[in-house]
């Protein structure tokens, strides 16, 4: 089965419109794409694992703290009413962990909170951001983790 994200993560097939936001040693954080929700980002690990427990020590360390300055970011720069944190990594062509990590809007329509927000996800039913936006948003990040 063809992995995605091992395709972007080598630059043969970017799944984001917008820039790399924050790459560290063992993950990446991307924007989501396509996706109907701005501040939809992804930590993904750089090395192909399918599985959490299969991580080592460092990189669940380094997973730690990423989630916790990008939560801090996500609030200050969307001021979200709270982030949702979820990793799955069970759809075809996306078995490689991320860790999906998205700025909830107080304003979401309850039939999309919870794992019901994976709708947003599916560009056949919501149409997805303009790529501009998407490029701008991650700048945005990227110049906040560089201040972090």
């Amino acid at each position: 089965m063809e992995c995605y994200s091992c395709k972007s993560i080598s630059g043969e097939k970017r799944l984001s419109p917008g820039p790399t936001i924050y790459e560290s040693e063992y993950w990446y954080l991307e924007h989501a794409y396509p996706c109907a929700l701005k501040g939809w980002l992804v930590l993904v690990l750089k090395r192909h694992v399918e599985a959490l427990d299969k991580l080592d020590k460092d990189e669940f360390s380094e997973l730690g703290r990423l989630q916790e300055k990008t939560i801090k970011i996500l609030k200050q720069e969307m001021n979200c009413e709270k982030e949702y944190v979820m990793c799955l990594a069970e759809h075809e062509n996306f078995r490689h962990i991320h860790v999906h990590i998205i700025a909830k809007p107080d304003n979401l329509p309850a039939e999309l909170t919870g794992a019901k927000i994976f709708a947003m996800l599916k560009p056949e039913q919501k149409t997805p951001l303009p790529p501009e936006q998407v490029k701008e948003l991650c700048g945005k990040l990227r110049d906040k983790f560089l201040e972090f």
